[in-house]
């Protein structure tokens, strides 16, 4: 044996092959997840025409198609193309557009959203049968009766505005902490108020309770934020939508020979092929080709538009009928789509800005509230 050699251990071929061929059944086992837009899904019928299509694929494994989010969602085999599943929907008359799934992980939870949604059904159905009791006392119920549905109304009550009073108090609390004021410290005052003067009505067999006026306080204050906070899942939901419409993909020419990269692997000055039925991976110039693009994703633009050569295109664009070949001018975060999808979040938390002069004008507003009550 030659020194310095380490000897090598001799197995038979099929042992040899054996931890390939375990490589290659787990890719196999692995499925491709794929995302594709929606934009002229309007109904269940299309839901079902769409699905129904695309788990009749052999490669597909399951298909989900989301109408709220005007989005597909395709578990398929790794051997499955996202530009087939394209092809696929749009054969079944419907538009489609690949999208990053990696862009839109953010958006696939929302519990705030759902947290607040809970509180407000709670607040809402207890609210609606205290007011009915309520009806009761306003029609005459005296004495015994009266007291009656009031003990009835604040065994409602009180669970109720603890469960669905949460993010107000939560709020208040955090802020009396730190020795500043907001504006769910008199929403809570209110609130808690309210429930005491009730209970102390209540107890001394008084004509007037407040539980129905608590419990609507907190659904409408409750409705109210609720809507605040899907308006800013929306605007959150369409910067990430318009980040996702990146081409993950691309193909690149050098020297006339065609290439599949990543997108991240595009530099300034990159020649891309862009075949009919693609979307634009960057920001760029056309040196070669004629053909159409659908710019309505981006600007809203309804008909197609000509591109010839030396044409600047943007990213997000698809090209409709004609190969074309783009010089890349702007690539990643510095394409136009980039810039909307900056623009929309930027939009978003210039309207978080604006909630928060409720909560400086608070600290004038609250004092001054709070000591005209007790001046009262």
């Amino acid at each position: 044996m030659t020194a310095g050699v380490r000897p090598s251990i001799s197995a038979c071929p099929a042992c040899a092959a054996a931890p390939a061929a375990e490589d290659l059944a787990e890719r196999a086992l692995k499925p491709s997840q794929i995302a594709l837009s929606l934009p002229t899904i309007h109904c269940s019928a299309c839901i079902s025409k769409i699905e129904r299509g695309l788990n009749a694929h052999p490669g597909v494994r399951s298909a989900r198609v989301n109408l709220t989010l005007k989005r597909a969602s395709i578990d398929a085999a790794p051997e499955v193309s996202a530009e087939e599943m394209r092809s696929l929907v749009e054969g079944l008359g419907f538009e489609a557009h690949e999208l990053d799934g990696a862009s839109l992980g953010a958006t696939s939870t929302d519990r705030a959203g759902r947290d607040l949604l809970m509180r407000l059904a709670v607040a809402g159905f207890a609210s609606m049968n205290v007011m009915l009791l309520s009806v009761s006392v306003w029609s005459g119920a005296t004495d015994a009766t009266r007291d009656m549905f009031h003990w009835i109304s604040a065994a409602i009550t009180l669970p109720a505005i603890a469960f669905s009073g949460q993010p107000f108090f939560r709020n208040a609390r955090a802020a009396l902490s730190k020795g500043r004021l907001n504006m769910d410290v008199p929403i809570t005052l209110a609130i808690v108020l309210a429930i005491f003067t009730s209970l102390w009505e209540t107890v001394l067999s008084g004509e007037h309770a407040y539980f129905d006026a608590a419990l609507a306080l907190t659904f409408f204050l409750l409705a109210g934020r609720y809507l605040d906070h899907r308006t800013r899942a929306i605007a959150r939901s369409a910067a990430e939508e318009l980040t996702a419409l990146e081409v993950p993909r691309a193909t690149r020419l050098r020297e006339g020979v065609e290439a599949q990269v990543n997108i991240a692997e595009l530099r300034v000055g990159d020649l891309i092929l862009v075949r009919p039925g693609g979307r634009m991976p960057v920001d760029g110039e056309i040196v070669q080709g004629t053909s159409e693009l659908d710019r309505s994703l981006l600007t809203g633009e309804t008909l197609p538009v000509f591109a010839g050569e030396g044409q600047a295109v943007s990213a997000g664009e698809v090209n409709l009928t004609g190969p074309l070949t783009i010089r890349a001018t702007a690539v990643g975060a510095d394409t136009s789509l980039h810039r909307m999808a900056g623009l929309v979040a930027i939009a978003e938390s210039g309207r978080s800005r604006y909630t928060s002069l409720a909560d400086k004008a608070a600290k004038l507003y609250a004092p001054g509230v709070h000591i005209l009550s007790a001046l009262s």
